[in-house]
């Protein structure tokens, strides 16, 4: 299991890169992460929902995603408040305290029974933490860290992050804070993000042993792996590279299901730029409306901003505009909510929203049926997937048109020019031909010539997978690992 001392130091793709390792080396193996509160949400086959970081680990690990494996998904609402999803399913809109209260007894007993049944079906578990696993105010309410450790049998590698600074206070501290029976659970320690030159280290490395009487089991450098990340974090320590191609992501502050982008800033020659409150969109290529939890408070930020007045003089402009999940209410006439009051929407598409419920969430897969429009050409015959989180009921008003559609189902409907696009299928950008297509859109509009399709290898998850692996493994002591967990040598594969 990694554990690690703070948030976002690296332990979600560590355990990713471990996940598809262990299936390299002949094992089946699961990921778990107990509780996981996140934005970024994905649909198992069976209509389940659970966080994104474990459905990629399940797939570098090359099983189907399943909520077991994410028993308990928390999607923030507001400061204080978030919809609880148990075992993929909708339970309640709680408060922090409330929770704590109310349901975390309850939480216990369905974390245990979701390690008992994939240690049961699998023959490794890979678990992940949250945050720190030392925060001692929050302590007599874990269920995601030592409690899953201690329940499951698990040894605990604890990861910390050198990027940051800080590295050894945070190790030897957390360790010091941990109880002796928890410390002897910590088989070792990852140093993770590191820059420069690691014979520069390896005195840290001799006194981090020495201090801790633990290995450090790795040193893995900062690594440009080109897998989705789910930490919140990422999205303000975003930094957008140069590009002929520019695409704004407006950064709601309710924002949601953002790595629906991840695979655009993916394309060679775009810059995606997340255009944070108050800061000008400028003149890109294209904007993003991205999904939101709360579609009528983000509206009435864009207002407040006056980002209105900029995408409406954009639209007229010629710039396409695209709305993903709920961010293609915002582009709506009118947006009603569920007591029924309503606001103007942005006014770009004929369309009248009326939020409810969600209805929980649907697989979206098959092949293209129809594709209209210069863009989209050649795509009939392209098999897609995605999935759709359904929150609202859309009316249309006036003339749309359907530019790609799948087995009858619509995937991008728009204006009739084709500048203003909505979905509801969420990973939409993560089909290589349909990022591909609308890049090359982009590029034309300036002139450029299109990429051609053998660069959709950009988007080859499985090849990021076999990547970020041989990466870690090369900077991990493995067979100290394999070691730790009680394996032989005689029982991998490789």
């Amino acid at each position: 299991m990694l554990q690690g001392t703070a948030s976002d130091v690296g332990k979600t793709v560590l355990c990713t890169a471990l996940c598809r390792i262990f299936k390299q080396d002949g094992f089946r193996v699961a990921p778990f992460k107990a509780q996981n509160m996140t934005l970024n949400s994905f649909v198992t086959l069976d209509g389940r929902e659970m966080g994104t970081a474990q459905a990629l680990q399940a797939l570098a690990a090359g099983v189907e995603p399943r909520a077991e494996m994410n028993p308990i998904l928390l999607k923030p609402k507001a400061d204080l408040e978030a919809q609880v999803v148990v075992l993929g399913e909708p339970l309640a809109d709680m408060t922090a305290k409330g929770y704590r209260q109310d349901y975390l007894p309850r939480a216990r007993q369905v974390v245990q029974d979701c390690l008992q049944v994939l240690q049961s079906e699998y023959e490794l578990l890979v678990a992940e933490g949250a945050g720190s696993c030392a925060e001692v105010n929050l302590k007599d309410g874990d269920i995601v860290n030592m409690f899953v450790a201690e329940a499951a049998g698990l040894p605990v590698v604890l990861v910390a992050d050198i990027d940051r600074g800080g590295v050894f206070a945070s190790i030897i501290g957390t360790l010091a804070l941990l109880t002796p029976a928890e410390r002897d659970r910590v088989a070792g320690i990852i140093v993770n993000k590191f820059r420069g030159d690691i014979d520069l280290f390896r005195p840290g490395i001799e006194f981090l042993e020495e201090r801790t009487g633990k290995p450090v089991l790795g040193v893995i450098p900062y690594l440009e792996h080109g897998i989705a990340e789910e930490d919140s974090t990422s999205i303000s320590s975003h930094r957008a590279r140069p590009g002929e191609v520019e695409i704004a992501v407006l950064k709601l502050p309710r924002i949601a299901n953002f790595t629906d982008m991840h695979a655009l800033a993916q394309v060679p020659g775009v810059s995606l730029r997340y255009v944070k409150g108050g800061e000008p969109i400028g003149r890109p290529q294209a904007v993003i409306l991205p999904d939101t939890t709360n579609p009528a408070a983000d509206l009435a930020y864009l207002r407040a901003k006056r980002y209105d007045l900029e995408l409406a003089g954009l639209h007229a402009g010629g710039v396409p505009v695209v709305g993903i999940g709920a961010g293609c209410y915002l582009l709506g006439e009118t947006l009603v909510e569920m007591d029924g009051t309503s606001q103007a929407g942005l006014g770009l598409l004929p369309l009248v929203v009326t939020l409810g419920q969600e209805s929980g969430g649907v697989r979206v897969e098959g092949v293209v049926t129809r594709a209209c429009g210069d863009t989209w050409q050649g795509l009939e015959g392209t098999r897609i997937a995605g999935y759709e989180l359904r929150g609202g009921r859309l009316a249309w008003t006036g003339e749309v048109q359907v530019f790609v559609e799948l087995d009858g189902q619509p995937v991008f409907s728009g204006s009739p020019e084709g500048t203003v696009l909505g979905t509801q299928v969420h990973g939409v950008f993560h089909n290589p031909a349909l990022a591909l297509a609308f890049v090359n859109k982009l590029r034309r509009s300036k002139g450029l010539s299109p990429l051609p399709a053998g660069d959709c290898r950009f988007l080859d998850q499985e090849a990021a997978f076999d990547r970020l692996a041989a990466e870690v493994r090369q900077h991990l002591n493995l067979p100290l690992l394999y070691q730790l967990m009680g394996i032989a040598p005689s029982d991998r594969a490789c």
